[in-house]
């Protein structure tokens, strides 16, 4: 049988005129129906694990009030509600090692000011040399993707290499994550050199980034060959114009589709190439284009990997995906 789901508001009242439950995911219609004394919805056969939404009431989107599960993101919190398909990662409740975190500001890039948290094992001293991961959006991986918890109990239970993790700050984040020239170039020419000269390592880098900030990585490794060795790329916007006319009228659609057909179009790739992990959503509307640009990465002679989920574009899913494919990946780089 599938899952089925009844949502009720109650408003014996009778003080609103129209419910509806609002979720980025497709689910059809979701108009709740008048039961006389309150409103019902029922969905079933849901395209994810977990569903995260809110209700519309009276055109004012707000909390589920009968729903105490939430979720924290960029745009607030989320009613949220687990299916019983749904497993929640164990690393999340596992022990951690302990840690230090420093802020810094790269100044007068091509970009602006750079903010950076490096996030460290509390016992790693300045010299010391280490593994470092760059993370697009990091404040917001950090606190909404768990990033720096997966590294904490990874490297306590002996699953991950001891590293440093410096958490970019995206600043004016569609305009330095849509393939901008400027913000590729201040990344390999002033961010990361400032990085390595206070924190040294003895590996090429690995870099993340979900949605526009895994576009941004991408871009940065291609236009700068040989400068990391492995991208973990969650949900990228690599929109073309075939399967993402949705986006059309985003700022800077034609910077990402142009550096998107850039690649498509490439025949070879680039020496000291990186090892590439990709995962994404199955509810998404970016699974198209990811799968897309997976396959030519591949066709290119790239070690590129997959790894989805029954999820759409939220924090909750890259959180959720981090382990086994992020784990895999900076193990087969730095091990």
């Amino acid at each position: 049988m599938p899952d089925e789901l009844v949502f009720r508001l109650p408003d014996r009242d009778r003080l609103h005129e129209s419910v509806r439950l609002w979720s980025h995911v497709e689910l059809g219609d979701t108009e709740f129906e008048s039961t006389g004394d309150g409103w019902q919805l029922t969905l079933a056969d849901l395209p994810v694990d977990c569903l995260e939404y809110m209700l519309e009431i009276d055109g004012e989107r707000t909390l589920d009030p009968e729903n105490p599960r939430t979720v924290p993101g960029a745009f607030g919190e989320h009613s949220w509600l687990p299916l019983p398909a749904y497993v929640e990662p164990g690393w999340l409740h596992d022990d951690q090692i302990e840690a230090e975190q420093a802020g810094v500001v790269v100044e007068d890039t091509v970009a602006g000011d750079v903010e950076v948290t490096v996030w460290a094992p509390a016992e790693a001293d300045g010299e010391e040399s280490l593994p470092l991961l760059l993370a697009h959006d990091g404040p917001e991986m950090a606190s909404y993707g768990r990033l720096l918890d997966w590294a904490a109990t990874g490297i306590a239970g002996g699953r991950l290499p001891r590293m440093r993790i410096a958490l970019l700050d995206p600043g004016d984040r569609n305009t330095r994550y849509s393939a901008s020239p400027a913000y590729a170039r201040a990344l390999v020419s002033d961010v990361l050199p400032f990085l390595l000269e206070a924190c040294p390592s003895g590996h090429r880098p690995v870099i993340i980034g979900q949605s526009l900030g895994a576009l941004a990585a991408l871009h940065a490794a291609w236009t700068n060959p040989g400068t990391f060795a492995g991208l973990f790329l969650q949900s990228g916007s690599f929109f073309t114009p075939a399967t993402d006319g949705m986006e059309s009228a985003f700022e800077h659609f034609a910077e990402v589709t142009g550096f998107v057909q850039t690649v498509h179009a490439a025949t070879e790739a680039a020496p000291a190439a990186p090892k590439v992990a990709m995962t994404c959503g199955t509810a998404e509307e970016n699974y198209a284009n990811n799968r897309l640009m997976l396959e030519h990465l591949q066709a290119l002679g790239l070690d590129a990997t997959w790894g989805e989920a029954r999820q759409g574009h939220t924090w909750t899913c890259w959180r959720d995906l981090l382990d086994p494919h992020l784990t895999a990946l900076v193990r087969k780089v730095w091990q």
